[in-house]
């Protein structure tokens, strides 16, 4: 009888390290493939599938020119990265094993998922209202009464407002975002409907309309849709199109969701990453490197950040899912609940 208590122990010990190390490794490769993402399209760093294929590692194509010893050294530094994950992430594991349970884990995915939320809608708040005043003065002409008309043609540039303006609110917005916890979504719709009243009132009163106004209604809209399906998934308020989960027991719902987070959500938000930036002109990257805006000069110069959007979706969503992974394996396991969750930035 105690031999059978322990091996199911040490089953149980094995699965929550399993669990773990697929979870932070998950998160952490995520993080990594942004990261390379930028260091390849941005900077010209080489990438690993062209650094292997250099090294004829794999079965593809030779390249047209062998790549510099400086590429190569980059190279050789994005490959140790990837494999410096897998050991750090293990590491860390097996050193917390006692310390941190699966709900503990999972409480910290979700509250990494709801500041990244946080950073992006007080991003999507400060640089569209930002965008509009900026957009406002300079189609009406009151900008070069304020600044120098050098600078006024700079801020016709979407490189220079989006490097000199919106990058700095995007940081400020992180900065806020980290010291205030709490954000309500109903101030975003709030938003988008105060937005498309003032196109009404200024359309159909004073007969003036802008195409900035209307960019500021989709920007908005789009932030507000893409930006709460994370929070949406953490409070279970997405439908559930069936006729058989609300039946389950809940081991089989357990089940049922860490089926549906591992081979179905989570290869989903892959698939967004990856497609969107598999290359310079990729649906993500192509707008993001280029400050894509729209065909009107005198609109909203946030256009590309829209496409930085989806991936924020993706983000956030994928990190959720790993919640919801290590949520139901310690339903599954048994394991008690937290004495207090710890609230969630986000509601």
């Amino acid at each position: 009888m105690t031999i059978k208590v322990s091996e199911t122990n040490q089953k149980r010990r094995t699965v929550i390290t399993l669990a773990r190390v697929f979870s932070y490794g998950m998160v952490t490769f995520l993080v990594l493939y942004l990261i390379n993402n930028y260091l390849v399209f941005w900077r010209e760093w080489p990438g690993v599938s062209v650094f292997f294929t250099h090294q004829n590692w794999i079965l593809f194509e030779p390249l047209d020119s062998p790549l510099t010893d400086e590429l190569i050294n980059l190279g050789w530094i994005q490959l140790l990265a990837y494999c410096a994950v897998l050991v750090l992430i293990t590491s860390y594991v097996l050193k917390t094993k006692k310390d941190r349970s699966l709900r503990m884990d999972a409480d910290r995915m979700s509250t990494l998922a709801a500041h990244i939320i946080q950073a992006a809608f007080w991003t999507t708040l400060l640089v569209g209202v930002c965008d509009l005043i900026i957009s406002f003065l300079r189609v009406e002409g009151f900008l070069g009464y304020i600044i120098s008309q050098e600078l006024l043609n700079e801020l016709g540039r979407p490189e220079f407002r989006g490097t000199y303006v919106h990058y700095p609110l995007i940081v400020l917005s992180i900065v806020i975002a980290y010291f205030v916890r709490s954000l309500h979504f109903v101030w975003l719709a709030f938003m988008v409907v105060l937005a498309e009243f003032a196109i009404v009132i200024s359309r159909f009163v004073f007969s003036y309309e802008q195409v900035f106004m209307g960019d500021i209604v989709r920007f908005w809209y789009a932030a507000l849709f893409l930006f709460a399906s994370s929070y949406t998934l953490l409070h279970e308020g997405h439908v559930r199109v069936d006729v058989l989960y609300t039946h389950f027991s809940e081991r089989k719902k357990a089940i049922s969701n860490i089926i549906g987070s591992v081979f179905l959500g989570t290869p989903l938000c892959w698939v967004i990453l990856t497609q969107g930036m598999t290359g310079k002109g990729s649906s993500l990257n192509a707008p993001l490197i280029k400050f894509e805006i729209s065909q009107s000069g005198y609109g909203l110069y946030t256009k590309y950040l829209m496409a930085g959007f989806l991936a924020i979706f993706a983000i956030t969503m994928m990190i959720q899912f790993i919640s919801m992974f290590l949520q139901n394996v310690a339903n599954l396991l048994g394991e008690q609940d937290l004495p207090e969750q710890s609230a969630n930035s986000v509601s």
